[in-house]
């Protein structure tokens, strides 16, 4: 990494906070005092109000009106009115997406169904391609559906991705942002050469929902799922989304497709309790059991904390700062912390970047993530030796970034990260 000529300064950084119009927001969250949070991207922080709101749930909904409030509190329509909002983060119209379940299960079903009607128009393309840095339950999903139906999972690395999009293509499988190195497609270029070629995207959406802006509809795309308790902010363990495009959901009704996992309440009629089971319409089929009703109320808490930005410009502000913001950061790595082995992982084009940075270093990463965790500097560390920062525009401030290269520099410059309680590793890392 190179300095920079024009040294940056903290007055510099809270000069910048001074006029950030998303300021305020920050007070949407609990942030513990003493705390960097720069993990957003893995855990979204707490809003101020979702304890308040899923109390009332708890006591109020279910304590006191108990199972009337499926009915009275609208439980049943709450996993299409939390994907309703959801929706205006991505590019989806009203009705298009659905809350349900993990990622994992939704990737599940609409690679399952995209494989299905993939085989149906060209039978001799076999081929589901996917980034081999691509998250692993991804690929571990597509590896259990291809050898369940007869497809062939091709990896491939970032940059042969173009040369596999062919005749041979049934369904291409990306994550938008990628967890690891934080680089972006081009998700309209992509989904435009597949369907050339004949084939189908699904996008893992998982580190862009609130991210970064996303319009799943003007870049035509297929099919989509995403988690809720990163950017979204909705909890740990929150449940996750799913989007396909209104032609396949129209294809789907016309004809009588069924997703893999039909359960009850994906029925056309599910209080008719039949033995016998007709897809809903839509993409109410890609609900399976009972909605999860208090981590949905958490969720909903999460989702309105980022649509509290479209006053001040919505996911284009919030994708200014946040590229500000990590600009800032490698500037800062880049001017302070030459010498000590760091290399940048994420791309310094703005087009090919999400919303956090990645360093590798050779040495102990796992130890120098570690020490800062101790100093309140929260990131996280990814195999192989990949120091990651997630930076959220609505609690992560200017200020807050030149502390945390502060709080790094002395951890690099002291070899604080060598001491033996930092080299421990702990089940999550």
């Amino acid at each position: 990494m190179t300095a920079p000529s024009q040294p940056i300064s903290r007055a510099d950084c809270l000069a910048a906070d001074a006029r950030d119009p998303l300021a305020a927001l920050r007070q949407q969250f609990h942030l513990p005092a003493g705390t960097l949070y720069l993990d957003g991207n893995s855990l979204g922080a707490l809003p101020r109000n979702a304890s308040a709101r899923v109390q009332q749930v708890i006591e109020r909904e279910w304590g006191d009106h108990l199972i009337q409030s499926w009915n009275k509190a609208g439980w049943m329509t709450h996993p299409q009115r939390v994907a309703d909002k959801i929706g205006r983060l991505i590019g989806a119209a009203p009705g298009e997406a659905i809350v349900a379940d993990t990622t994992s299960l939704n990737l599940y079903k609409v690679l399952s169904v995209a494989m299905t009607l993939a085989r149906a128009d060209s039978p001799r393309a076999t081929r589901i391609v996917s980034e081999r840095d691509n998250f692993p339950t991804d690929l571990y999903i597509a590896e259990s559906l291809a050898r369940q139906h007869g497809f062939e999972l091709v990896l491939v690395d970032t940059a042969d991705i173009v040369h596999h999009i062919n005749d041979q293509l049934a369904v291409l499988l990306l994550t938008h942002v990628n967890y690891r190195s934080g680089r972006m497609h081009a998700m309209g270029a992509l989904t435009e050469a597949a369907h050339a070629a004949g084939g189908l995207v699904v996008w893992d959406l998982a580190h862009s929902a609130g991210a970064v802006p996303v319009d799943l509809n003007a870049c035509n795309a297929d099919f989509a799922v995403g988690c809720g308790y990163k950017y979204l902010n909705g909890g740990p363990g929150a449940p996750a989304f799913l989007w396909l495009h209104a032609r396949h959901a129209a294809r789907m009704d016309a004809e009588q497709l069924w997703q893999p996992l039909s359960g009850w309440l994906g029925h056309a009629a599910p209080f008719e309790f039949s033995s016998d089971y007709r897809p809903a319409t839509g993409v109410s089929r890609f609900i399976c059991g009972t909605p999860p009703i208090i981590a949905l109320a958490a969720l909903e808490c999460g989702v309105d904390t980022v649509l509290a930005a479209e006053p001040h410009g919505g996911m284009a502000a919030l994708r200014a700062k946040s590229l500000a913001l990590t600009d800032l950061f490698i500037a800062l790595v880049e001017q302070r912390c030459t010498g000590h082995g760091l290399d940048l992982q994420t791309p310094r084009e703005h087009v090919l970047r999400g919303s956090q940075v990645s360093l590798h270093r050779h040495e102990g990463a796992y130890a120098i993530v570690q020490a800062l965790i101790a100093r309140g500097v929260v990131g996280d560390f990814r195999d192989p030796g990949i120091l990651r920062f997630g930076f959220t525009p609505l609690y992560v401030g200017h200020a807050d970034v030149w502390d945390a290269v502060e709080h790094l520099v002395q951890v690099l410059d002291t070899r604080e990260w060598q001491q033996a309680r930092f080299n421990q590793r702990a089940a999550v890392t």
